[in-house]
C-alpha cells in the first residue's frame, strides 16, 4: 500500500459492511459482529464484488469487531471462534480481490478490554491474536478502525507494525478530539511517531465534518515535521450537529438514518474535497454503499487515469437521462442541475436537525 501512495496513487477504499448486511438480514445490530463471514459467506462475498465493481482499490476484511472478548460479550455466536471468522474473511476478501487489482487490509478495531481495564499488556495480546491470523493469510496491509481513544490505537499500531506490513489507523474522532480530549493534531502526531504509515478518521461523522478533521491532523504533522499518508473512510449519512460522540448519539440510530444518507452528488463534492485537503485515501464507513464508491471513483478518474467497471451502467452527471421519454426528465442530464439540487425529504413535519443525547460513554 505504502508503495502506491508514495507513487501517487490516488486509492479508493471500499464501503460500509456492517449496517448494509444487517439491512440485507446478515448482521444482528447491537454489538454487529461478523460472524456472517462464516454462516452467509455469499452475502460477504457479493458486497465485496460490489465494492470492486465500483472502484476500490482496497477490499477490507470483514473482521469488524472480531476480538474474542467482544464476541463473547455480544452472545451472537456460540461455536465459531474470532481466529475462524478473521480467517475466513481473509479468504472472501482475498478472493475477491484478485479478481481485480485491489489490496487486502486485514482490519482490528476497538475493543471492549480497552474501555473495561485500560491495560496495556491485556489490549495488545488481544490484537497480536488478531495479527497473527491475518498474516497466516499474508494481508497485504493493516488497518486499525473505528478507534476513539488514540491510546488504544497507539496499542494497535505498535503490534501490528511488528508483522513488517504497512498499517494505517483511521480514529473515530469529530474536530473537538477523541474521548479523552486529545485534539486531531496530537493524535496524528502520537500515531506516526507510534510507526502508523498511513493516518486518518473514520466512521462516526459525515464526510466534510471527517475532512475537517484531517486537515486539522495535517496540520499538526506539518508544524511537527512529520510525514505520512492520509486517509479517509467517513459516515455515509449527514451529522451537521457535529457531536462529540458521533451519529450513535442521534436519535435515529441505527434504524432510522435512511433521511440523512448521502446522494451520490454529495458524494462526488467530497471526494474533490477530500482530494484537494491532500488526502489521497478515499473510501467510506457506515453507510457508504456501491454507488458512494463508484461516485468517488468516477468524480476522481482524471488524476486515476480511468473509470471503473460499474461506470458502464452509469451516465455520467445524470448523461443517460437524456434518452428519457419526458422532456423534464431529460432536462436533468446535466451536471449544473445535480450539483444545485436540494433535495426534498418528504417528511414535512420532521426537523432538519436532531438533538444528540450528551450521556456518550467515555
Amino acid at each position: 500500500m505504502s508503495k502506491r501512495l508514495n507513487a501517487g496513487e490516488v486509492i479508493v477504499g471500499d464501503g460500509g459492511y456492517v449496517m448494509q448486511l444487517e439491512r440485507r438480514g446478515y448482521v444482528k445490530a447491537g454489538h454487529w459482529t461478523p460472524e456472517a463471514a462464516i454462516e452467509h459467506p455469499e452475502a460477504v462475498r457479493q458486497l465485496h464484488r460490489e465494492f470492486l465493481r465500483a472502484g476500490a482499490n482496497v477490499i477490507q476484511t470483514f473482521t469488524f469487531y472480531c476480538s474474542e472478548d467482544k464476541l463473547a460479550i455480544s452472545g451472537n455466536v456460540t461455536n465459531i471462534t474470532g481466529a475462524q471468522i478473521n480467517e475466513a474473511a481473509c479468504d472472501l476478501a482475498r478472493e475477491v480481490a484478485n479478481e481485480g487489482d485491489a489490496l487486502v487490509a486485514g482490519c482490528v478495531s476497538k475493543t471492549p478490554c480497552y474501555v473495561k481495564s485500560r491495560s496495556e499488556t491485556e489490549v495488545k495480546a488481544i490484537f497480536k491474536k488478531q495479527m497473527d491470523d491475518f498474516l497466516k493469510k499474508d494481508i497485504d496491509f493493516f488497518i486499525v478502525e473505528f478507534v476513539d481513544h488514540v491510546e488504544e490505537a497507539l496499542w494497535a499500531v505498535e503490534v501490528l507494525k511488528s508483522s513488517g506490513k504497512a498499517v494505517g489507523a483511521t480514529l473515530c474522532i469529530s474536530p473537538h478530539g477523541d474521548m479523552d480530549g486529545v485534539p486531531p493534531a496530537e493524535c496524528a502526531i502520537r500515531l506516526v511517531r507510534a510507526g502508523a504509515d498511513i493516518v486518518g478518521v473514520n466512521c462516526h461523522l459525515d464526510p466534510l465534518t471527517c475532512v475537517r478533521t484531517v486537515k486539522m491532523m495535517k496540520a499538526g504533522l506539518d508544524n511537527a515535521g512529520l510525514k505520512a499518508h492520509l486517509m479517509i473512510q467517513p459516515l455515509g449519512f449527514h451529522t451537521p450537529e457535529c457531536n462529540f460522540g458521533g451519529y450513535t448519539s442521534l436519535p435515529e440510530y441505527p434504524f432510522a438514518l435512511e433521511t440523512r444518507a448521502l446522494t451520490r452528488w454529495d458524494v462526488h463534492k467530497y471526494a474533490r474535497e477530500a482530494y484537494n485537503a491532500g488526502i489521497c485515501y478515499i473510501g467510506g464507513c457506515c453507510g457508504f454503499e456501491p454507488y458512494h464508491i463508484r461516485a468517488i471513483a468516477e468524480e476522481l478518474s482524471a488524476e486515476r487515469g480511468s473509470l471503473p467497471a460499474a461506470s458502464e451502467k452509469h451516465g455520467l452527471w445524470g448523461a443517460a437521462l437524456d434518452m428519457h421519454t419526458k422532456p423534464w426528465v431529460r432536462a436533468r442530464a446535466r451536471r449544473e442541475y445535480w450539483e444545485n439540487l436540494l433535495p426534498a425529504s418528504g417528511r414535512p413535519k420532521c426537523p432538519s436537525m436532531a438533538t444528540p443525547a450528551d450521556n456518550y460513554e467515555k
